[in-house]
């Protein structure tokens, strides 16, 4: 099932526009919500195909949705819960919706989890109203207009990160942890890639 559709992980993080977050969502997307992703859902008028979670900031949940009720007190986040409940259904292609917000440490969290996306050789981004992030440990292609800004922000220190269709270009530049190099630079196309040799590197499209 989960070999040629996406998982689309919708979490309580901050949605302000629901229009645009809802026209990410694909009709043959598997919709997850991790508790009170439930609520977004609702504003969306979308459909989950399951609602997970300890549930003590959701909305109160029809008998006609699927859900399913874990403790309050466990060692996972209810995201983590929803990942994983699509993993083991095969599924191996992400997107993670109502990942940021005011709550820092959760969206730390949700973007550190990309790691385990990587680590697995799964695809996964996390996308809100002004950003699109992304991790990887080898190649990414990116699609845009002339002029978006893309971040690059090493996880860990970066090696032979190699650009291409950037204003800025990097060939084999070291990219470390705490320093500014790979911010802010410029699409000059509808298209570029970023590679690197060795590290985890954030690729971020940012707008204001």
């Amino acid at each position: 099932m989960g070999d040629t559709r996406r998982a689309v992980i919708l979490s309580g993080g901050c949605i302000t526009d629901y229009g645009y977050i809802k026209s990410l969502i694909y009709p043959d997307d598997t919709v997850i919500c991790a508790d009170s992703g439930y609520n977004h859902a609702v504003k969306m008028g979308v459909r989950p195909y399951v609602v997970v979670g300890d549930f003590d900031s959701a909305w109160e949940i029809p008998e006609d949705v699927y859900k399913i009720q874990y403790p309050t007190k466990k060692d996972f986040t209810d995201t983590e819960i929803a990942i994983d409940y699509a993993r083991e259904r095969g599924y191996k292609d992400f997107l993670l919706l109502g990942a940021t917000g005011t709550r820092l440490d959760h969206t730390l969290t949700n973007i550190a989890l990309l790691t385990g996306f990587v680590r697995r050789g799964e695809t996964a981004v996390i996308i809100d109203e002004h950003n699109k992030i992304m991790l990887t440990d080898s190649r990414v292609n990116i699609s845009g207009t002339p002029g978006d800004i893309v971040s690059l922000v090493p996880l860990s220190d970066c090696y032979g990160v190699c650009t291409l269709g950037l204003e800025y270009p990097l060939d084999e530049a070291i990219l470390r942890v705490g320093k500014g190099l790979g911010v802010s630079n410029v699409m000059v196309g509808e298209s570029a890639s970023i590679s690197l040799a060795e590290g985890l590197l954030y690729i971020i499209l940012a707008k204001d």
